[in-house]
């Protein structure tokens, strides 16, 4: 018998909310989920743990990609399931996975989908599931979070993003599986797990979230003109084709900046540092997608499998 647990961001808010959700999972069987909420996603780690010790093989996480960050992060070697309930601002992971922002169809697939397992990376041994990155990105989000994400959503990022596009580039160093791929001066570095990551923009067009490797991208763009023509670029998913755009693929990398600079890790804004090392962890978690999902490549399991 599965058991069923619930962490949720009470500050996150989808369908009915959480009064709809304990409805929908009532009239389908389960009456006593173990529940959890948080104030924060920060707090979130130690209810998983708590929901694992008390026996959940299935938690349902209320919010965006921060909040199953922390979630999938938790786990650890645990075999539990993890279903998406995409709550968040961008759900970027549940995008990938076909998962709609619809409260009833996103139960179903928890209850009823598909099983699958996907990569994970690691950056400085902290668990991603869409991205890591430092430069633009990273002080797009750092400046984005809290209230002017509250009022504007994704256009808060628009909206941080266009006052650093005039930043000077740091240096960077960046090793591909203990080899030399890349030195000079760039804008922004990125490590994904899945192809679409900015607003529904494939920036990884080639990336498989199961494929056993994370992809790369340094851009090298400086100032607002050949940012914009980066930009557009990926925008048209031909992000290869742009001058300022260099990519592969990696199970290792390793990145060392001549400046600390901020990171930033699936939406989530974290501590400057002039040196990271990031790690592809293959078939690391499961998660529930739609039955018969195209999302990915590998096999997928049925519930209870």
């Amino acid at each position: 018998m599965t058991s069923v647990a619930v962490i949720a961001h009470q500050g996150k808010s989808l369908g009915g909310g959480l009064r709809e959700l304990r409805a929908l999972l009532e009239a389908r069987g389960v009456t006593d989920p173990i529940w959890f909420e948080v104030p924060k996603s920060k707090k979130a780690p130690k209810r998983v743990k708590k929901a694992i010790a008390a026996g959940a093989d299935l938690i349902f996480v209320w919010g965006g990609d921060g909040m199953v960050q922390r979630c999938l992060d938790a786990l650890g070697d645990e075999r539990a399931t993890v279903a998406i309930l995409p709550a968040g601002t961008a759900n970027l992971l549940a995008t990938n996975l076909e998962i709609p922002q619809d409260l009833e169809a996103a139960v179903e697939i928890g209850l009823y989908g598909d099983r699958r397992r996907i990569d994970t990376g690691r950056l400085d041994g902290e668990r991603f599931a869409v991205m890591a990155g430092v430069g633009l990105d990273a002080l797009m989000i750092r400046d984005a979070d809290g209230t002017l994400k509250d009022r504007f959503g994704r256009l808060s990022y628009v909206l941080t993003g266009a006052k650093h596009l005039r930043l000077p580039r740091f240096n960077a160093k960046v090793r591909i599986d203990g080899e030399p791929w890349f030195d000079g001066a760039a804008g922004c570095v990125l490590v994904g797990n899945v192809s679409s990551i900015f607003g529904g923009v494939d920036v990884f067009p080639h990336a498989e979230v199961d494929s056993g490797r994370l992809e790369v991208g340094v851009i090298t763009a400086k100032g607002v003109t050949q940012w914009l023509r980066a930009l557009s670029r990926t925008a048209l998913g031909k992000a290869e084709q742009s001058p300022f755009v260099q990519v592969t693929t990696a199970a290792k990398v390793r990145i060392d900046l001549d400046r600390a600079m901020p990171a930033e890790l699936d939406g989530g804004d974290r501590p400057a540092r002039k040196r990271i090392k990031l790690k592809v962890e293959p078939a690391s978690v499961t998660v529930c997608v739609p039955a018969g999902s195209s999302s990915t490549g590998a096999p997928a399991l049925k519930a209870g499998q």
